[in-house]
């Protein structure tokens, strides 16, 4: 199964359990490593954003701290937390479905990776394919929300 579209189906999970919909998926070697959905509400963290539930699943799995021949897809562009942990975590290359103006880390905002003083920096791809998808799905949460909250 295409991976940009399993981290939706991850977003998805995110979004029963009333986390913010997003999906990360590790991969090495063409083999997926680990996958993570936002878990912030569920488990009460502020820190437990997909990404670093990924990275922190594959760090224990291959039982090292750093992935660097390693890649992560995202169903949303990171934010700087999350892009700064990739960067931690010497991950090779960022794959995304939608930008996020709002809290993007990388291409709005913060955008981590255009100083120089990053020690490591991967290779940023955005993959627009699914980014409509992505985009509905965060839409279709906050919209729920807002409505929950009336």
């Amino acid at each position: 199964m295409d991976l940009m579209k399993q981290t939706l189906i991850l977003a998805r999970r995110a979004f029963n359990h009333d986390d913010v919909p997003i999906g990360a998926i590790i991969v090495r070697d063409g083999k997926v490593i680990a996958r993570g959905e936002n878990m912030v509400q569920k488990k009460h963290n502020p820190t437990l954003h997909a990404e670093i539930v990924a990275i922190n699943r594959a760090c224990k799995k291959l039982g090292q701290k750093f992935l660097d021949d390693c890649d992560i897809y995202v169903s949303l562009e990171p934010c700087a937390m999350c892009a700064t942990a990739i960067s931690f975590a010497r991950i090779k290359n960022i794959y995304f479905a939608a930008r996020d103006v709002k809290g993007g880390g990388i291409t709005a905002n913060a955008k981590i990776y255009d100083s120089d003083k990053h020690l490591w920096k991967p290779n940023v791809h955005e993959i627009s394919k699914y980014a409509d998808a992505s985009a509905q799905m965060l839409r279709d949460f906050f919209a729920l929300r807002r409505a929950n909250k009336n």
